[in-house]
């Protein structure tokens, strides 16, 4: 009796302490969880106006939001810059990286920011607003920069002259990888209004760029020497390209744009540039633009380089000039050098399901390099009509035998 009376004593202590060791364990547990919610949570917070801004529209607030990048770029882990609403003026101002301890860094733009508009602070071609050597940057935030650019457009010498000073870029973006900008608002840049070069993985969505139509060079967005770049949702009037292409790109696809007015969107191969392949651009609406969809390289190119695989698909063309457009013999001046023929080489570019209403009598211009003939060019399911309502456009082909698939308004070439 006793041995079975001690067998149940020995049971219930064991119970016991088996019990409270594992509770004890499990607020351990509970405690360690909570505290990695936290770190993997936690984010410093960092506020211009705490480091001076004024955000007055009168004072510089330059050195302020430089001391604030610099603070959250020297922190560990997350980091936000945020800059309130307010109107402030700013010169030229690079954003540098790396910031070698930071998983992501995001600046909260609610501002409106506006630029100093004297012209000897800023170097030829650089941003005025300039992002470099930054992984994991997000910007956001709903705010504007505001280039003040009609005071700079009149010494723009760029359309005349081929060796000319680059005005500023509104926001600039140089070797970055893993960028986001979304929600912003680009105005009235001196020059572009968003640059992207030697950048990976960029996402961009959901941004407004605005400027007259006759500024001149003011193109929404370049995209140069990058890859995996992606942009959507976005509207853009301009005096230039809504988009432009340039050297040395790959897997850039353009997505829901909405464009006009402007240049249309381009693709621009110059002299010794980079080859370029995987541009997909789709689902987009052109408005009363100079050009929908083209590519252009100059007729003297001398280097041998390459644009490939390339798409334009589901495009609305709204009283378009020049809807679809290849234009190997490109001078936007007076004259131009015309001899050798352009060395660029033009291959696997689709046209397809492009539709609406061209200004133009030409509304398929297919003028392709003597020197390397265009190879494999396909138009599938084109319809434009003339926006007049008279007769049909007409194509009009150099240098290309294009393949034609299903609906062709105009008629292909002969």
């Amino acid at each position: 009796m006793n041995t079975e009376l001690d067998s149940k004593l020995l049971l219930v202590l064991f119970i016991i302490c088996f019990s409270d060791a594992f509770a004890g364990a499990s607020r351990t547990m509970i405690a360690q969880v909570k505290n990695i919610h936290y770190k993997e949570t936690s984010s410093l917070l960092v506020n211009v106006k705490d480091f001076g801004a004024r955000a007055d529209g009168r004072t510089d607030d330059s050195k302020a939001l430089k001391a604030a990048w610099k603070e959250a770029c020297e922190t560990t882990g997350a980091a936000t810059l945020l800059v309130p609403h307010g109107t402030y003026l700013i010169g030229p101002i690079k954003f540098a990286g790396p910031c070698k301890n930071v998983s992501n860094i995001t600046v909260q733009m609610k501002g409106y920011l506006i630029a100093s508009t004297n012209l000897s602070e800023y170097r030829s071609g650089a941003g005025w607003v300039e992002f470099g050597g930054v992984e994991g940057l997000t910007l956001t935030g709903g705010g504007t920069f505001d280039g003040r650019g009609a005071k700079a457009w009149p010494y723009n010498g760029c359309p005349t002259h081929f060796n000319c000073k680059l005005l500023p870029t509104n926001v600039k973006f140089v070797a970055m990888k893993r960028t986001i900008v979304r929600r912003i608002t680009s105005v009235n840049s001196k020059s572009f209004h968003i640059a992207l070069v030697e950048c990976k993985n960029f996402r961009g969505s959901k941004i407004k760029i605005s400027a007259p139509a006759n500024s001149p060079n003011t193109d929404g967005i370049h995209i140069e020497r990058s890859s995996s770049v992606d942009v959507s949702r976005s509207h853009i009037g301009t005096g230039d390209d809504c988009i432009s292409v340039g050297q040395g790109n790959s897997e850039v696809t353009i997505a829901s744009i909405t464009c006009g007015p402007g240049h249309g969107i381009s693709l621009g191969r110059y002299p010794n540039e980079g080859d370029v392949r995987g541009l997909v651009v789709k689902d987009s609406t052109m408005t009363g633009t100079m050009n929908g969809v083209r590519i252009k390289t100059w007729a003297n190119s001398p280097g041998s380089s390459a644009a490939t695989n390339m798409t334009f698909e589901n495009i609305i063309m709204n009283n378009v000039s020049n809807p679809i457009i290849i234009d190997q013999a490109y001078c936007p001046f007076t004259s131009c050098p015309t001899k050798p023929p352009s060395r660029v080489k033009l291959s696997d570019i689709y046209f397809k399901n492009i539709r609406g209403t061209s200004s133009s009598a030409v509304a398929v211009a297919l003028e392709c390099s003597k020197g390397i003939p265009c190879q494999n060019i396909y138009l599938e399911n084109v319809h434009l009509d003339l926006s007049s309502g008279e007769k049909q456009p007409t194509s009009s082909c150099k240098n290309v035998e294009a393949k034609y698939i299903g609906t062709q308004v105009p008629p292909p070439c002969a």
